[in-house]
């Protein structure tokens, strides 16, 4: 088991999503980062779907109560281990007793934590994401207590980390597909669309990341019609909104563009304030 002492900013439950009731409106909810999420997974022997911890910017103090295996993903945090630093990207051995701390990343805005087996709280819906109305809270508090499958292996003698592309947290270019209401604009319009400077606002989550810089742009609203993460949408006075993991599934503002699953994971590690490029894509080499 692990106690948490402090969850953090929003540190949360969350693995590949909850797929099969959006006809019900239902999110799909998932990390954010699923390519970093999986590495995670995949670092520790875990199926790549079982359960991990999401954390944003400011991170939690955890303490093992039993040994485990753990791995560290995402952005750049130096997590301590009984005040030793932690590598990331790597698999990493939790004796009996141990207190695990994160503070802030020096890059990106998202890690994910691994655990041998999985986490194995509450489950609702074929999934462990955490959504408010779905499960019973959000996000990790004080004194919460998470499950997880008893160690019985010898620890690994792995040193070895697995090396993340720079660009991953780096680039400022967001590959795009044209959405179904882009033929709606002139082709100078459609140009001027993908050169314009944007900046990520400093209302975006995990529902929708606001993106700064369209100002001068509109768009008629549409009647109401299926969106997804990765959904940009332009409303009439100008304010662009790209939908991530937490977005409703239906809207009824212009749908402009549509992310690549790549470029949702690039989004999710971006801080308010950070510079971004919409860049279209060849689907077929998607």
């Amino acid at each position: 088991m692990i106690e948490v002492i402090s969850g953090g900013l929003y540190t949360s439950i969350q693995d590949l999503g909850r797929f099969g009731y959006r006809r019900l409106g239902v999110p799909l909810s998932g990390a954010m980062d699923s390519y970093s999420a999986r590495l995670a997974n995949r670092l520790v022997g875990n199926s790549i779907n079982d359960a991990v911890l999401e954390i944003t910017h400011i991170g939690p103090v955890l303490y093992f109560t039993h040994k485990t295996e753990i791995s560290i993903t995402g952005a750049g945090f130096c997590p301590t281990l009984n005040n030793l630093e932690v590598p990331l990207n790597s698999r990493v051995f939790i004796p009996e007793g141990s207190t695990l701390k994160f503070g802030l990343p020096g890059y990106g805005l998202r890690a994910y934590l691994s655990v041998h087996g999985g986490f194995n709280n509450e489950k609702k819906l074929n999934s462990y994401s955490q959504y408010l109305g779905i499960t019973t809270k959000e996000t990790l508090e004080k004194g919460d207590k998470l499950l997880i499958k008893e160690y019985n292996a010898q620890p690994s003698k792995l040193t070895a980390s697995v090396k993340v592309p720079k660009e991953h947290f780096t680039s400022e270019n967001i590959q795009v597909y044209q959405g179904p209401e882009f033929h709606l604009f002139s082709e100078v319009i459609q140009k001027k669309l993908l050169e314009i400077p944007l900046v990520v606002g400093a209302d975006s989550n995990r529902m929708a990341y606001m993106i700064d810089g369209m100002s001068k742009f509109s768009a008629n609203e549409i009647i109401t019609a299926p969106v997804q993460p990765g959904t940009v949408q332009l409303m009439p006075s100008g304010q662009c909104v790209v939908l991530m993991r937490d977005a409703h599934t239906t809207g009824g503002y212009a749908r402009i563009l549509q992310l690549s699953e790549s470029a949702i994971n690039v989004l999710a590690q971006k801080r308010a304030g950070e510079k971004i490029k919409f860049r279209f894509i060849d689907a077929e080499k998607e």
